[in-house]
């Protein structure tokens, strides 16, 4: 019996209608359920073929729990070692070398040095910053976000230079990005599951977190949504996430990715709508069940982006 498992942390609605989905689809040899943890010995395998993360972003032990299980055999979703490596700032590195437009975004040095460091460390760092480049770069108004992370915390509108050094003086250690304003008529968000699962909604992110996919009279433009579907498919096929959100806005009818690293997407029923929470879990659920039947036991069974793949091939 090959065993499908979710790890997961707050979160009261997805997981279990996930479990529930695969076990009424009754696929022959293959069970679902909550992951069970005890002892975390080196080496060992785990009994899943399948794990879906949805937490390990945040507890460490379990990141370092589904390395092992993966390099057992066991088909991690997302891989846990790419989601370790990754961040939003090379997800836009990324899209410039692959044709998706994204945002014109600069890195900024932490306000404050790291632990453990002193001015010795940053000798490398030309400084003063060549602000005015950064500014005729990005232009104001302009968005100040953390180069990793996720979930909307410490995102910053700056106005001019004098409110983005105020701001910058509020982030600590956070490594920031400032990205151009994109002013758009039209936003998205969109489900990927492994492969060519897209799920497009209309979403509106000036709203409240519960009205935000309340969005009156979205486009009906097919080719704007072929676009859409096809950026999304590509960008995370280049990553190699198997599950994630990619976020477009629509300036003078070109869809522009504002964030794609979203490997533990919100899929909590309250906030997406029942309509979308039965996509995801309909889908994940399918998508979880084909990966236990393509499981092998003895070998690695992740995915990997093209980009990684591109370099060894």
């Amino acid at each position: 019996m090959k065993k499908i498992g979710i790890l997961f942390g707050k979160e009261n609605t997805f997981p279990p209608a996930f479990v529930e989905r695969i076990n009424e689809k009754k696929p022959k040899g293959i069970v679902a359920e909550a992951v069970q943890i005890d002892v975390l010995e080196q080496g060992e395998a785990t009994e899943y073929a399948v794990i879906v993360d949805r937490i390990s972003q945040d507890v460490p032990f379990y990141r370092a729990y589904l390395k092992n299980a993966a390099l057992n055999g066991t088909a991690v979703i997302n891989n846990p070692f790419w989601w370790s490596a990754d961040e939003k700032f090379f997800n836009n590195c990324l899209s410039t070398k692959i044709g998706v437009p994204v945002p014109k975004t600069v890195l900024l040095p932490s306000y404050e040095r790291p632990d453990d460091t002193s001015e010795q460390s940053f000798r490398n760092l030309k400084y003063p910053t060549d602000w005015n480049r950064i500014f005729d770069t990005i232009q104001f108004p302009a968005y100040m976000k953390p180069f990793a992370g996720g979930g909307w915390k410490n995102v910053y509108k700056v106005n001019d230079a004098a409110d983005l050094w105020r701001k910058h003086s509020e982030t600590g250690q956070l490594v920031m990005m400032l990205q151009e304003e994109i002013v758009f008529e039209h936003y998205f968000r969109c489900y990927y599951l492994s492969g060519d699962r897209v799920h497009i909604m209309p979403y509106e992110p000036r709203n409240p977190h519960h009205l935000r996919y309340v969005v009156d009279n979205p486009t009906k433009d097919k080719k704007l949504l072929a676009t859409v579907r096809e950026y999304t498919i590509r960008l995370c096929q280049s990553l190699g996430y198997d599950f994630n959100t990619v976020e477009f806005a629509v300036r003078d009818g070109i869809p522009i990715a504002i964030d794609f690293c979203n490997p533990a997407p919100d899929a909590d029923v309250a906030s997406v709508g029942q309509a979308n929470f039965d996509w995801i879990v309909e889908n994940a659920a399918e998508m979880a069940i084909e990966k236990a039947k393509k499981h092998k036991e003895g070998q690695m069974n992740l995915t990997w982006g093209r980009f990684v793949s591109d370099i060894f091939s």
